[in-house]
């Protein structure tokens, strides 16, 4: 489809597919190639392990593992998803830096050799489990840079923890290949990428002063998003490798990364249809078939701010984006029967009428990988179509 035609396309899914009128997503390929390029222009040293958390949308993950990405999984159904694909497991890193025994179990019988840790009980399931597996020590990062979702408190080892965790897993005979860090999902203030790989970096002074073999391996996490953010993080990473890894990227020296939303975001838009209606004063109410348990759940659990625009095909034919329309305060309502499924609030939209549709960009992450289906409405069948954009 041309670049401006995801209107006319969503019009023919509705009009030839959509007698059901239930919401569904496009996936708009062409988007995932632009991103994938944009990442390798401004990061060519860094190699993309996306986190397959954000969207496991299985034609997604087929996109970027033919387009030469690699995968973080955090758990066994995820390793098996991206493994179904025909993925080597050299490409999958198990990046969970606490994990079930029975998955460790299971990583070890398909072959994925690279996890993460924080602890000494997760050395200890690792040695009895899968003690030829190559280790990523995770440290806290000393800032989370404003991320929407830190990640801080619940994972990554102190500074005075690295030494006896290293200790430990030298005297487990375990194999620590390098370091790990997060700065959290959705960073705004980049800088903690500069005070997250010097933190990287004494964690490598540290297992050298040990005695250790040499680290290989720096996987700087995820918190990347696409835009003009993207190009402020990108020219951050860069000076700090340059400052503080100043000869690698190397032989045998590997450089990693686990964006998410970057590559998943922007290449979904939902579809919703417009289930009920109700007009009190200048106030205009909407209820759709999707809400907060369903795709929106974005809204609570990764504090997105989303949007919409009318797609009025029922009730005005001539302008169904409703340009010329006059626009009221609106909700909109999900579909269940709890007061807390509120997608919008005072929210411009024009006078829509039930069959009428809004649509959703930007809504490939966290939404309906977290979804629910409370009340009967079922995230997991909703539909996705496939658009390539030019």
């Amino acid at each position: 489809m041309s670049k401006d035609g995801s209107t006319a396309f969503i019009q023919s899914i509705i009009s030839t597919e959509q007698e059901s009128k239930e919401p569904f997503y496009v996936l708009d390929m062409g988007a995932v190639e632009a991103l994938f390029a944009k990442w390798n222009r401004n990061l060519p040293m860094v190699q993309p392990f996306y986190a397959v958390k954000c969207n496991p949308n299985p034609a997604f993950l087929g996109a970027l593992a033919a387009l030469g990405s690699s995968f973080d999984c955090a758990s066994k159904a995820e390793i098996e998803s991206v493994l179904s694909l025909g993925v080597s497991p050299d490409r999958i890193i198990f990046a969970n830096p606490c994990k079930a025994e029975s998955h460790i179990k299971y990583a070890a019988s398909v072959g994925v050799n690279l996890t993460t840790f924080d602890s000494k009980e997760e050395l200890d399931k690792i040695n009895k489990w899968h003690p030829k597996c190559a280790l990523l020590i995770r440290v806290k990062t000393p800032d989370d840079g404003s991320a929407r979702c830190p990640l801080g408190a619940k994972f990554g080892a102190l500074p005075e923890e690295v030494t006896p965790l290293l200790q430990a897993a030298q005297a487990l005979r375990l194999t620590v290949a390098g370091v790990s860090f997060h700065i959290g999902s959705g960073a705004m203030q980049f800088i903690a990428y500069r005070e997250a790989i010097a933190a990287a970096k004494i964690a490598f002074e540290t297992a050298a002063r040990l005695g250790m073999p040499e680290l290989h391996v720096l996987n700087i996490g995820g918190g990347f998003t696409a835009g003009s953010q993207f190009d402020e993080a990108a020219s951050t990473v860069k000076a700090a490798l340059l400052d503080y890894f100043p000869n690698e990227p190397g032989p045998g020296v590997i450089i990693m990364a686990e964006p998410g939303r970057f590559f998943a975001e922007s290449a979904f838009t939902l579809a919703t249809n417009v289930i009920g209606k109700r007009v009190r004063g200048d106030i205009r109410e909407y209820w759709i078939n999707d809400g907060i348990y369903g795709s929106m759940n974005c809204i609570l659990f990764d504090h997105a701010t989303i949007t919409c625009v009318p797609l009025a095909g029922s009730s005005n034919g001539g302008d169904p984006t409703c340009k010329a329309a006059r626009s009221y305060d609106s909700t909109v309502f999900g579909p269940t029967c709890d007061a807390l499924d509120t997608v919008l609030k005072g929210y411009r939209l024009p006078e829509l009428n039930v069959d009428d549709w809004l649509v959703f960009p930007n809504m490939g992450a966290y939404t309906a990988a977290a979804g629910s289906n409370f009340n009967g409405f079922n995230t997991s069948g909703i539909l996705t179509y496939l658009a390539y954009s030019n």
